[in-house]
């Protein structure tokens, strides 16, 4: 899967009736941080399963055991075959939380700075709120995956096996026969820098290839892993993921003329002060119901 991050920047210019007219319409508010938000959360790419809440909470089975509950049975021609049972996991209940929070948009500002202070104010929205999802949700990762594959070496020092140490740790993920596959591994900034930065790695990379990361500056995969750097982890390390059996984040859509996919928005003409107030919410939990499918990298 190609991703693209962190999103691009907006190109958007207008008078201030248009501003006002912009402002004053929900879905195209909505559209613009959704899209802004659409390439910045780290959970939503690593948490893929999607589960829409009702009440409040809601309910996951955790660790599915490995196997069925009783083994095959040789049978013989025309026999019936033996019936099994399918065992459940540990169930386990969330709540989930409104996180949310509104900006002022003065007047004085849109006609001052034209559509500069709108788009501000939309980035710092998302900012702050990938901040705390993200946060809340590798914080999550981090205390429920338990598994761990030591470095054989600092990755930043000279006698680093890096390539070595994820495919190890790729390896004791796979080893457990659940039929995880992992395609992503969330690092912090620092240890990104040592993963694109590494002499050993860059001589395996293919030659004459002005792609890579000595050139761009940009290293996204290595060993089949899409590298997912984030400033919001909990410690700084490295997490081998499955993305598709790790967990999910459940959403709850509350309505109440809001509008939005992943984060709902609303704008708010506020007459009493000139100005406007934009809100951005997401009312979500994260879940891990594969623990195992995830492994940290110590030592690094």
């Amino acid at each position: 899967m190609a991703i693209t991050y962190p999103a691009g920047p907006p190109v958007y210019s207008g008078d201030i009736e248009s501003i006002n007219r912009y402002l004053a319409t929900p879905s195209v508010v909505a559209r613009r941080i959704n899209t802004i938000a659409a390439q910045r959360f780290v959970s939503d790419f690593i948490l893929t399963s999607r589960t829409d809440v009702s009440g409040g909470a809601v309910v996951f089975e955790q660790d599915d055991p490995l196997y069925t509950d009783r083994a095959p049975e040789a049978i013989s021609p025309g026999g019936e075959y033996p019936l099994t049972g399918l065992g459940d996991g540990t169930p386990q209940a969330v709540k989930v939380t409104k996180w949310g929070q509104d900006v002022p948009i003065t007047d004085e500002k849109i006609k001052r700075s034209n559509f500069s202070p709108v788009e501000k104010a939309f980035q710092r929205l998302v900012n702050t709120l990938v901040k705390t999802v993200d946060g809340l949700a590798l914080s999550l990762v981090a205390s429920q995956v338990t598994a761990t594959q030591a470095a054989a070496a600092s990755w930043a020092g000279s006698t680093s096996t890096i390539l070595r140490d994820i495919m190890l740790a790729k390896a004791k993920v796979t080893a457990l026969n659940k039929g995880y596959e992992p395609n992503a591994i969330v690092v912090d900034d620092a240890t990104w820098a040592l993963l694109a930065s590494d002499d050993k790695l860059s001589t395996l990379m293919a030659r004459e290839d002005k792609g890579n990361s000595v050139y761009t500056g940009e290293f996204r995969v290595v060993a089949g892993l899409t590298i997912l750097p984030t400033p919001n982890l909990p410690a700084a390390g490295a997490w081998i993921i499955d993305t598709n059996a790790l967990g999910g984040i459940a959403d709850e859509k509350l309505g109440q003329g809001y509008t939005g996919d992943v984060v709902e928005t609303k704008s708010i003409r506020d007459e009493d002060n000139d100005q406007w107030r934009v809100r951005a919410r997401r009312v979500c939990v994260p879940y891990v119901n594969e623990p195992g499918a995830a492994i940290k990298i110590t030592g690094i």
